[in-house]
């Protein structure tokens, strides 16, 4: 307002007075950063705070007479703040907290801030006001605050004997707001001469191996600094406690484990479990082995024959051996080399090219037809085999030939030929070869080349073709061979070992020659085939299954995520995890079992192979082989007892020379007993006893043997009844130097059939005596009766002992025995009538006199002769010889006064 004034003479007075209006309003920047510290409430903005005003200089108008402060976006932030104006001319401000801050309660306000002028007039009429600005402060930390640990104590444990890069880790913690002063800088061990260290993050780790005999506990002291340097409020200790070393691997493994015959299943490892020594793995796998290859054919099958086994597992009758043992009766064999054999049967070698056996025509007509069942024990590569030569690596086929059958039915032929080639096996079938085309049946197995014992079972019922391998079925892949085959040659042939034709089959076409092709390098043994109805896969699963081997006890405990494999022969079990406590509990779980009562006693080799995978493959731990043996006891033994059966059998010679003999053991019994330890102290009795306890077992086999020289088949023989041991299914060997039988499916059948065995002469042999002795076996041979030795006494009348001719002659024989020949050569009486004189009364009666006396000097000889050779048989000395008489059973009645005419 500007006021005119008029000066007059006297006085002066404002006539009018001009008003000047407030044009512009206060200006200020939009928006500002602040800085105030925790322990101040001065904010330091940028830019600075000033309000400018465009009506300058003019007085209050031009002027900033105050900031007015207004609520944030959040709305409570303004309530803190004040702005203040320094300079109303220059429009300068201050910011400031009305309070003070606390950084850890809320580090940043945002507010807005407005200026305004003072208006007209001294009374701030008509005052303008600037926009609104934003302000954000930020207010800045204080480090107020030290580290506080999280725990006061850290425990750890540590095996000795290494060094970790980590063993423990402390944490300790600020509660100021910044990153300066809230972040622990570093950390510290304040208690001195200590084998640990401590980084920025707090890990503790040792600086050299520890040891727990030296020192089994370490106690020390650390500390934390901020980063504004503040130490820690309260220290923390630690304490490390070192524990013996620890090895990582099985823990527990016992390497001898003992089976008890009978005992079902037994667990292998009770108390076997994994220390991994804390180091963390995601996969545990453990491959448990036993090894019985050198048990039989590949494990404990059975320890009785194949024979017995096929009667004991219901398979049917029939089958052909198509490689028996050599004998006069199977002469195709006898070329074959053998190899022992730890059970009954007979092992053959083949080499690929020399060794082939041809079956005679008679038996390849028997089992000829498209029906039948072709069995063998086979293990490639056999001992004494030379590798094939580069010939033959580069024929085209390559093929080896099991078996070669070509047989005639009716007007064709019909062919088929097992063979193998790698790891696979195809049976070329070839039903009738003038009409249909050859099928070929392809099997891709691993036991074909693994050079291991298998037994192979093939099942032909053409068109349907069935492969069981250690009793278990493989599906074929059919072949419908359409090249180009030359018929094979037109003749019956049973070939084994190779196959009888053209030379077509090793790309040598000689027309017109034909010789042996595709040989075989390995062992064969049990090969058979019997024609018609195929087998059940029950009866051939019960034939070859194993009856040892690996199993797991109960599946149900099987941990969440383990997984168990067993392979066909259960020789091999594969253990997979990832919890090493399910691990240890189902390693626990595995168990050897042996279903029969009278397993071969001897060595198992048992292997374990562990595999780990850890997060850190680099540093994960390599657990060593373990090696150690399954050993299976000596079963008990059972008692095969003969009885019934006497020393002495007497009978008068002509008996023998009957039609029938006489029966050797008419009232034998056969007693199988099983003797073993019990535990009686829960009956009351003191310590154990050893019980016996009737059992039902099947027999291989009785033989009767003569001792001493064998039979002499012009004058004596043993006789059987062959139709009754057809009937029954049984065999006999009737030789001169013992009779076998086997094959009966009880102990009865044999009491029947040995007691029927009877023993005749011919006319005119009879001796004084002739000794035999019994035996039977069990489990081919390893367990064997008592033997019963029967001496048989010929009782011979004086009736033709008259003549003194006889009598001279007896004489010499009693005085001078034959060492060479067990038989009287002069026993028939030469005829009394040969002389013409006809002697007296008185000449006859001094004849028998003097022949009466001859006789009892002949006997009192004889009897001293005897006595002493038995005192010789009694010290051990003697040998028996069945040419020497006995006259224990001889009885001799003499009437003296009875003349003969």
């Amino acid at each position: 307002c500007v006021c005119v004034c008029l000066h007059l003479s006297v006085s002066s007075f404002c006539l009018l007075c001009y008003r000047s209006a407030n044009k512009h309003k206060p200006w200020i920047e939009t928006e500002y950063q602040g800085i105030v510290m925790e322990n101040d409430n001065t904010v330091l903005l940028n830019p600075p705070l000033f309000a400018l005003d465009k009506d300058a200089p003019l007085h209050y108008a031009g002027e900033i007479c105050g900031f007015r402060v207004h609520n944030g976006p959040s709305g409570s932030s303004s309530v803190q703040f004040e702005a203040v104006v320094l300079d109303r001319s220059t429009g300068e401000g201050l910011v400031r907290s009305k309070e003070p801050l606390d950084c850890e309660s809320q580090r940043e306000h945002s507010f807005t801030i407005q200026a305004y002028d003072c208006g007209e007039g001294p009374d701030g009429a008509n005052s303008k006001k600037s926009h609104k600005a934003t302000v954000h402060v930020r207010v800045n930390d204080v480090n107020e605050f030290s580290p506080v640990f999280v725990e006061r104590r850290y425990e750890a444990s540590v095996p000795e004997g290494r060094l970790f890069d980590h063993i423990v880790r402390v944490e300790a913690l600020d509660a100021d707001c910044s990153p300066q002063y809230s972040q622990i800088c570093f950390y510290d061990i304040i208690t001195p001469n200590v084998p640990f260290v401590i980084d920025n993050d707090g890990n503790i780790k040792n600086t050299e191996p520890l040891d727990s005999k030296r020192q089994r506990v370490h106690t020390f002291w650390v500390t934390a600094f901020d980063c504004g340097k503040n130490r820690a409020q309260a220290d923390a200790q630690v304490v490390v406690t070192v524990k013996p070393s620890c090895k990582p691997g099985w823990i527990g493994w016992s390497k001898r484990v003992e089976y008890t015959p009978g005992s079902g299943s037994i667990p292998l490892f009770p108390s076997l479990h994994l220390e991994t020594c804390e180091e963390t793995v995601w996969n545990i796998q453990a491959t448990v082995e036993l090894q019985t290859g050198h048990i039989g054919k590949g494990c404990d099958r059975d320890s009785y024959s194949d024979r017995s086994v096929r009667r004991l597992c219901g398979a049917v009758r029939g089958e052909v051996d198509l490689l028996p043992p050599p004998s006069p009766a199977a002469n195709w064999t006898s070329a074959l080399p053998t190899l022992p054999s730890s059970d009954s049967s007979l092992v053959f070698s083949f080499n690929g090219s020399t060794h082939v056996a041809m079956v005679p025509d008679s038996i390849a007509a028997a089992v000829s037809g498209d029906h039948f069942t072709l069995q063998l024990w086979m293990r490639r590569g056999g001992i004494n085999t030379q590798p094939p030569t580069n010939q033959a690596r580069g024929n085209r086929r390559e093929e080896e030939t099991i078996v070669c059958s070509t047989v005639k039915n009716d007007d064709s032929f019909s062919h088929y030929s097992l063979s193998v080639h790698g790891c696979r096996l195809s049976l070329f079938y070839w039903p009738d070869v003038s009409a249909a085309r050859p099928v070929k049946f392809l099997w891709k197995l691993e036991q074909v080349c693994d050079s291991e014992w298998h037994h192979l079972s093939l099942s032909v019922q053409f068109p349907s073709v069935t492969l069981y391998v250690d009793g278990v079925t493989f599906d074929p892949a059919l072949i419908h061979d359409n090249g180009a085959i030359p018929n094979p040659a037109p003749r019956q042939r049973l070939v084994i070992g190779a196959c009888w034709g053209n030379d077509w089959l090793n790309q040598r076409q000689i027309t017109g020659k034909w010789k042996y092709v595709g040989g075989y390098r390995g062992l064969l043994s049990g090969v058979t085939v019997r024609p018609g109805s195929v087998e059940p896969h029950s009866v051939v699963e019960c034939l070859y299954a194993c009856r040892e081997g690996l199993d797991f006890g109960d599946l149900e405990t099987l941990g969440s995520g383990m997984k168990v494999h067993v392979n066909p022969s259960q020789s091999v079990l594969v253990l997979e995890g990832d919890d090493i406590e399910s691990f240890n509990r189902a390693v626990q779980q595995v168990t050897y079992r042996n279903s029969l009562r009278f397993a071969t006693p001897g060595v198992r080799p048992l292997k374990l192979t562990t595999s780990l995978r850890c997060f850190n493959e680099e540093s994960c731990l390599t657990l060593r082989q373990l090696e150690g043996y399954l050993v299976v006891l000596q079963p008990d033994a059972p008692q095969i007892s003969l009885s019934g059966v006497g020393p002495h059998l007497a009978r008068p010679a002509p008996e023998f020379e009957g039609p029938r003999g006489v029966p050797l053991f008419p009232e034998l019994r056969i007693v199988c007993s099983l003797s073993h330890a019990v535990n009686t102290a829960a009956q009351g009795m003191e310590g154990g006893a050893l019980m016996s306890d009737a059992v039902a077992h099947t027999l291989d086999g009785c033989e009767v043997q003569p001792l001493g020289e064998e039979l002499n088949p012009e004058r004596e023989e043993l006789l059987v009844d062959m139709d009754a041991l057809r009937e029954r299914g049984l065999e006999i060997i009737n030789t001169t130097a013992y009779i076998a039988i086997t094959g009966a499916e009880s102990i009865s059948v044999y009491e029947d059939v040995l007691r029927s065995v009877r023993y005749r002469l011919a006319k005119g042999s009879a001796r004084f005596e002739r000794r035999f002795r019994l035996s039977c076996s069990e489990m081919n041979g390893r367990y064997t009766s008592n033997e019963l030795t029967l001496e048989v006494n010929f009782l011979h009348s004086l009736d033709s002992l008259y003549h003194p001719s006889h009598l001279l002659a007896s004489q010499q024989q009693f005085l001078h025995p034959s060492h060479h020949s067990g038989e009287l050569s002069g026993h028939t009486l030469p005829n009394p009538h040969r002389n013409s004189v006809v002697p007296g009364a008185a000449t006859v009666i001094i004849m028998v006199c003097v022949g009466f006396l001859v006789v009892m000097v002949i006997l009192g000889v004889f009897r001293i002769r005897s006595i002493h050779r038995r005192g010789e048989g009694t010290g051990g000395g003697s040998k028996e010889d069945s040419s020497q008489w006995d006259d224990s059973a001889l009885t001799i009645i003499v009437n003296p006064m009875e003349v003969k005419t």
